[in-house]
């Protein structure tokens, strides 16, 4: 179920964070258990892997996927490299960390997470390699307790974000949300749908129109399942309704996710979000991406510079097993799209909600979610060279530095 210490900003009350369900990414008897993503609707199937390649495969797969939780598993795939290593020394270790991340961090390059997560992990043992004063059992038992810190602190960033994202939605708002940004697409709760479980179970009566997301329908097939799992009032739309929607006055405002934030606000998320944004802009209607501080990429100068992934013909010229165009066309199927910072009202994040210029507001709360990173880091390596086993202990970020600004719709 739903779990991790810490707490939203003005305090956790429950609701959106007590719904019971196996989380998407896990780390269950020394191995990482991910939910199949490819099987749902239909059957709800966990998997098992033991190895750096197959948890690649599997993001490769989209078997996982969504920013955060490509994270959580990429973290989790270095656990599995470390506990499986032979390696004499701590050099040697940190030398299969790096050529692990490598091969993760090719998996997906859109997605900063992933690179973001892995990074950490590799610079926590830098660190204790450095220091001299570890075995290289202890390194190794230590990247299994980051590994695990790390989907805690997904869950805690999540748990903030909801709050604040919550407090801009209109009681009864009508919320149009793309692709899938909830509990499946993080290690539990979600992004945008985090959000959305906040409105619902604090009793602000939403309703949510959910984008089927052509061409892998993520919309149809798992935030769909998620919200009608959990009782939220939904409506499942093809893509190209969502204009028409929004004509109509029937959107009160766009929730979406993020695979990449650049410096300036330009944004990278599931193909679709752009034009949903200029069509939110030409109706007066607030459009905010939901992001953790670690999608937001402050290297990245603009969206210009965000790789986007292109994927497999058969994800257009199928739906199922069903071929749907004439063998042997010609396809474009990027994955991603680049929404302009001018068409983004705002980004929510959990040091608060960041609002134009971005390029200020965004590095803000960067630096204030660094800080605390930084702190509980060194506090930790101070703890583990200490002597104190920590591996049991689950540690409790403090509470947000940035109050969340009001809501400007």
């Amino acid at each position: 179920g739903a779990g991790g210490g810490g707490g939203a900003a003005g305090g956790a009350r429950g609701g959106a964070l007590a719904v019971a369900r196996e989380r998407s990414v896990a780390w269950v008897g020394g191995r990482l258990r991910l939910i199949d993503q490819r099987k749902l609707p239909g059957k709800l199937e966990m998997v098992y892997i033991d190895t750096v390649e197959g948890t690649a495969a599997a993001i490769k797969s989209m078997l996982v996927r969504g920013a955060p939780a490509i994270g959580a598993a990429g973290a989790f795939a270095l656990a599995l490299c470390a506990s499986q290593s032979d390696a004499p020394s701590g050099e040697a270790l940190l030398k299969e960390l790096r050529a692990a991340k490598d091969v993760l961090d090719a998996s997906r390059p859109t997605a900063v997470n992933l690179s973001w997560a892995t990074g950490h992990i590799v610079e926590f043992i830098s660190e204790m390699a450095a220091s001299r004063h570890f075995s290289v059992a202890e390194m190794k038992n230590e990247v299994v307790v980051e590994a695990n810190n790390l989907a805690e602190l997904d869950v805690r960033v999540n748990k903030r974000m909801a709050e604040y994202g919550a407090a801009l939605v209109p009681r009864g708002a009508n919320i149009l949300h793309h692709c899938n940004t909830g509990a499946l697409a993080t290690v539990d709760i979600g992004t945008a749908i985090g959000v959305i479980y906040e409105c619902h179970h604090t009793g602000k009566g939403v309703h949510v129109w959910v984008d089927e997301t052509r061409p892998r329908l993520q919309g149809a097939r798992l935030s769909a399942w998620e919200l009608m799992r959990d009782g939220v009032p939904i409506h499942l739309i093809a893509d190209n309704a969502a204009g028409l929607l929004m004509q109509q006055g029937k959107v009160d405002i766009v929730l979406v996710g993020a695979d990449r934030v650049a410096a300036n606000g330009d944004t990278a998320n599931k193909i679709g979000t752009y034009k949903l944004a200029v069509c939110a802009r030409e109706n007066g209607i607030p459009f905010f991406p939901v992001v953790p501080t670690s999608t937001i990429d402050l290297a990245t100068l603009t969206g210009e510079d965000i790789p986007i992934e292109e994927r497999g013909s058969e994800e257009v010229t199928k739906i199922g097993d069903t071929v749907v165009a004439p063998e042997g066309c010609p396809v474009f199927n990027p994955a991603f799209d680049m929404t302009p910072a001018k068409y983004i009202t705002g980004i929510i994040t959990e040091e608060g909600v960041c609002y134009p210029p971005f390029s200020v507001s965004l590095r803000a709360a960067v630096d204030a979610a660094e800080r605390r990173i930084h702190d509980d880091f060194e506090a930790r390596i101070a703890r583990v060279r200490g002597g104190h086993d920590q591996s049991k202990e689950v540690r409790r970020m403090p509470p947000p530095v940035v109050k969340a600004q009001k809501s400007r719709l």
